[in-house]
């Protein structure tokens, strides 16, 4: 029986929703499942890039946080917080069932955002670190590629989580050439070389460190290499792209059709 009213569910035979049907006021579309919330920089966005709307083969509603900066979520500018809670507002407006940042350092904020609004919120790739331990052998580690190494707190990691940081292998691209482009948003970077000198980072740390059973690439502009990462380390590796997608198929439940 399908319900009159639903605040969630994949209306999936509207022929047979013999009732009225409404929206919120104040709502001019419809059906877009995932809000994403990203930061105001001016380079390119591969797909596979959080920010890159063809990245998904579901819809996403984007939210442009006006004049924030890198080195303001790096450095855990609280200002962003306000940010924050008002552009998740105004995607839960447009109808979004979950929210999720396009920055892992979002991950620093994940608690109190949570708190303010109504619809699940996942900031940080980094939430999937306790996910990913549990699959692990006692002895191994996760191993992290983030953006900026110093800037990666114990405060980010806790509020993701993380009460254990021994549990992992943390190194930063902030010194590979071409992400340093990407972080001090110089428009323009080479694809094939940042894919050659991230390949190489990851090699390093799980040849350093064989303990590591899985990968996670915490910078949401890394997904457009997890696979280049996965073919040279021969690991399971996780990124913003497998816990948007997981985050979809729950909050949008689709039906299953065959026959027995």
């Amino acid at each position: 029986m399908i319900k009159k009213e639903r605040r969630q569910g994949y209306m999936y035979f509207p022929s047979r929703l013999d009732a009225d049907v409404k929206i919120p006021e104040g709502r001019a579309i419809s059906g877009t499942s995932i809000g994403i919330l990203v930061l105001d920089l001016g380079y390119p966005y591969l797909p596979g890039n959080v920010a890159n709307a063809s990245t998904y083969n579901f819809p996403v509603r984007f939210n442009i946080l006006k004049g924030t900066t890198i080195p303001q979520i790096l450095r855990h500018d609280r200002s962003l917080l306000d940010m924050i809670v008002d552009g998740g507002q105004e995607l839960i407006k447009d109808g979004v069932r979950a929210i999720v940042g396009a920055c892992g350092y979002f991950g620093y904020y994940q608690k109190e955002a949570t708190a303010a609004l109504d619809v699940p919120v996942f900031l940080s790739s980094l939430l999937q670190i306790s996910l990913i331990k549990q699959t692990l052998k006692a002895d191994q580690q996760v191993g992290v590629i983030c953006a900026s190494r110093e800037s990666l707190s114990q405060e980010t990691l806790g509020a993701c989580g993380v009460d254990d940081p021994s549990e992992l292998i943390i190194v930063g691209a902030q010194d590979l050439p071409e992400f340093k482009n990407i972080l001090n948003c110089t428009c323009h970077y080479n694809p094939a070389q940042l894919e050659r000198e991230l390949t190489g980072l990851a090699v390093k740390l799980t040849t350093d460190n064989p303990q590591v059973g899985a990968l996670l690439l915490e910078c949401s502009d890394l997904p457009p290499f997890s696979w280049a990462v996965q073919n040279a380390t021969g690991l399971p590796v996780f990124d913003f792209i497998t816990m948007i997608k997981c985050i979809h198929s729950g909050v949008v439940q689709q039906p299953y059709h065959g026959f027995m």
